[in-house]
């Protein structure tokens, strides 16, 4: 490439990552709660482009905890932490991993504008395709000792222990690995359960997995190939979903569809419902879509992506289906709009103070798709009797940096054998544990 074509593509880069104007008209806790504020969609030539460029913490520095809480660094130098997973014995498991290779997910003026952003995000790095075993042995709250519990994976994602099994959702399938309680290496090859949708396209490369509490069940959440079903719904096969699979013999059915791109899961300790959080659509505005977190109905439908919460039409998906519309599921509670809302962890069994003690715990990677930026923070949603009841409270905020840059973008949360919230984050490339102060 000449130096003057490369001047213009970077000026061209420039320019349409500055977007086109459009800029949020309400506030993020206006998009938040049982019924959020639903505007007009907003739709512009080029989509609004707004991400945090990705920079490393600055030295003795860390997200700021809620009044209080503390947090410190359970481990660092890690490469994209993604998810994690506490064994029983308190082992806790990253997955450290990003996106799979995706060939026909990267032509067009709109897959180069996304290679960008990612690369401004920090989430164009190759995938380390491994889970590391971190473990406290001192009781400090700070990982003593790490090592490769599995390596060679596809882009793995999330981990669950059923019995002697452990179950690694790869982005192209799920694989059960014999584990031992205390084991530090797994060498052995992993058994296939189910394959999953991937392919050259896989827009949403994620999969998420959680066992049902008499582990004879595992649900495994699916997203969509593409934002409103653009490439046609046959891309779309098994996917915008999540899936039962029987632990023994692999055979699955899809439990809920419509749900665009499903992540982070939890069972509510109250009625035992299965919830989940979901990322909603692109490109209609900083306004649109919210993204939410709601119980999972056996069966139910939840609209992507002929529909918005509920009934709400997106006239961009043709043709419509208007009995699928109509049958549409209304989420439980919005999480505010693109706020990539990932991880979800039952606050059952914390040891954070009492505000604390029953709801979800919520990581929020952020915004690419909204002026200004939201998300970027972890929060608490408290539930009485098994539903969700209030406004969203920080836990961990300080992600973005005053010119803003992001620090770190949280991902996946969950609760140690202790009851403190551990965060990864995968541009921090940290592991962040949240205690009480007192």
């Amino acid at each position: 490439m000449t130096p003057a074509v490369c001047v213009s593509t970077l000026a061209l880069a420039a320019g349409l990552l500055a977007g086109c104007g459009e800029v949020a008209r309400l506030p993020v806790s206006a998009g938040t709660g049982p019924q959020p504020t639903l505007p007009a969609p907003q739709s512009t030539l080029i989509p609004t482009v707004n991400i945090a460029p990705a920079q490393p913490w600055p030295p003795g520095t860390s997200p700021t905890a809620a009044p209080g809480l503390q947090v410190v660094a359970f481990a660092s130098g890690l490469d994209h932490p993604r998810w994690l997973y506490v064994l029983p014995n308190g082992d806790v498991l990253v997955a450290e991993s990003n996106a799979p290779p995706k060939p026909e997910d990267s032509k067009g003026i709109k897959a180069w504008i996304m290679g960008l952003v990612m690369a401004r995000a920090g989430a164009a790095t190759p995938s380390a395709n491994r889970i590391t075993l971190l473990r406290d042995t001192h009781g400090d709250g700070v990982a003593d000792m790490r090592t490769v519990l599995l390596e060679g994976l596809h882009s793995p994602f999330s981990i669950a222990l059923v019995g002697s099994t452990l179950f690694v959702a790869n982005t192209d399938g799920v694989l059960g690995f014999p584990y031992t309680t205390g084991q530090t290496r797994i060498t052995e090859a992993g058994q296939p359960l189910v394959a999953l949708p991937a392919g050259p396209i896989n827009h949403h490369w994620t999969k998420n997995l959680i066992a049902s509490p008499d582990g004879a069940k595992l649900y495994v959440t699916v997203g969509s190939n593409s934002n409103v079903g653009e490439r046609g719904m046959a891309a779309e096969e098994g996917r915008a979903a999540i899936w039962e699979v029987d632990v023994k013999t692999g055979a699955h059915r899809i439990f809920a569809s419509g749900l665009r791109n499903p992540n982070g899961m939890a069972w509510a300790p109250d009625n035992g419902a299965l919830w989940t959080v979901v990322n909603e659509r692109d490109e209609i505005g900083s306004d649109l879509v919210p993204d939410y977190m709601t119980s999972v109905r056996d069966g139910a439908f939840y609209g992507w992506p002929y529909s918005y919460f509920g009934q709400h039409e997106d006239v961009r998906v043709r043709p419509p289906q208007p009995a699928l519309v109509a049958s549409a599921v209304v989420p439980d509670y919005a999480l505010g709009p693109h706020t990539a809302s990932l991880g979800l962890a039952s606050a059952e069994g914390t040891s954070l103070p009492a505000a604390f003690a029953h709801g979800m715990f919520i990581g929020q990677h952020g915004s690419w798709n909204r002026r200004p930026h939201s998300g970027y923070k972890v929060v608490f949603v408290p539930f009485t009797a098994g539903q969700p009841a209030g406004a969203p409270v920080d836990v961990l905020t300080g992600f973005l940096s005053a010119d803003g840059h992001a620090l770190g973008r949280p991902v996946g949360v969950a609760l140690d054998q202790q009851g403190a919230l551990l965060v990864a984050d995968d541009v921090g490339n940290i592991v962040w544990r949240v205690t009480s102060s007192h």
